[in-house]
């Protein structure tokens, strides 16, 4: 059950308490709050609430005990939802961050951006679609059924990973962050360019909690990209050049606006 009360609380009065009282309002609120979800949780155990960031702020740790998934914003663009899960993820874990595809243009911005883009935010949460399939091309698709395969398959290693954020879309052109499994034998790592960009240097990411001895196959889109040292990928760090360096890689099509990556990583030995 999604639950959305998007009204924020405005003349907040309670002729129950005293003019010099009327400070614990909001908190007493909040406490209502609590205590009508926890009476939802006791009656129905096996629904799984959704809550919602605006209105009342109601978007606080404690929430995540009654309801554990939040719809973290209606703004869906996929490079908005960048800084939306990675500045949530500070205080909250990935798997409860509502995340979804949502249509191009989008429905608040017009910005039009990539499906895989999109899809490849969204997979870091709890993933869905909020978009009239009937309307997408049969490439398109094709492209939801993978990505929806994708997500399955990494599912767990996704909620129930070590999350690191490694480049911060609030800092400049580029937005990185990375999860890995608790025996470290396992990683996704996601990569996007926000603008496009021509003649660059050779980059370099630099990735975290790895196993240093541990040789690691690395993969993208089905395609095998080499075998690497935890300890390379981590103090050398993960070619992540493009089109945008003066030639594209042979195999890879060029990198356009709101592009994106990710990148399996799997233990070999």
């Amino acid at each position: 059950v999604k639950w959305d009360m998007n009204r924020s609380i405005t003349e907040c009065y309670s002729k129950a308490l005293l003019p010099e009282r009327q400070g614990e309002v909001f908190h007493r609120y909040i406490l209502g709050v609590y205590e009508l979800y926890d009476r939802l949780n006791r009656n129905f155990p096996h629904v799984l609430f959704e809550s919602c960031a605006s209105g009342g702020g109601r978007f606080d740790p404690g929430l995540l005990y009654y309801a554990p998934q939040c719809w973290t914003s209606d703004d869906s663009d996929g490079v908005e939802r960048q800084k939306i899960q990675y500045g949530t993820s500070y205080v909250y874990p990935i798997s409860s961050m509502g995340a979804h595809v949502s249509i191009t243009p989008n429905h608040q911005l017009n910005r039009i951006t990539p499906l895989k883009t999109r899809g490849d935010v969204a997979a870091f949460g709890a993933f869905g679609y909020e978009l009239d399939l009937a309307r997408l091309t049969a490439e398109e698709r094709e492209l939801v059924r993978e990505q929806v395969r994708f997500v399955k398959k990494y599912r767990k290693l996704i909620h129930t990973g070590t999350f690191y954020r490694l480049l911060s879309p609030f800092d400049g052109n580029f937005t990185a962050w990375m999860v890995v499994s608790a025996d470290r034998r396992q990683a996704l790592v996601a990569y996007f360019k926000l603008l496009n960009d021509v003649n660059r240097e050779y980059r370099r990411l630099f990735l975290h909690g790895l196993d240093e001895s541990l040789l690691y196959r690395m993969t993208e889109d089905h395609v095998e990209k080499g075998s690497f040292y935890g300890s390379e990928l981590m103090n050398i760090g993960m070619l992540t050049t493009d089109a945008s360096a003066g030639e594209v890689p042979q195999g890879e099509e060029p990198c356009c606006d709101f592009w994106s990556r990710i990148v399996v990583l799997e233990a070999e030995n």
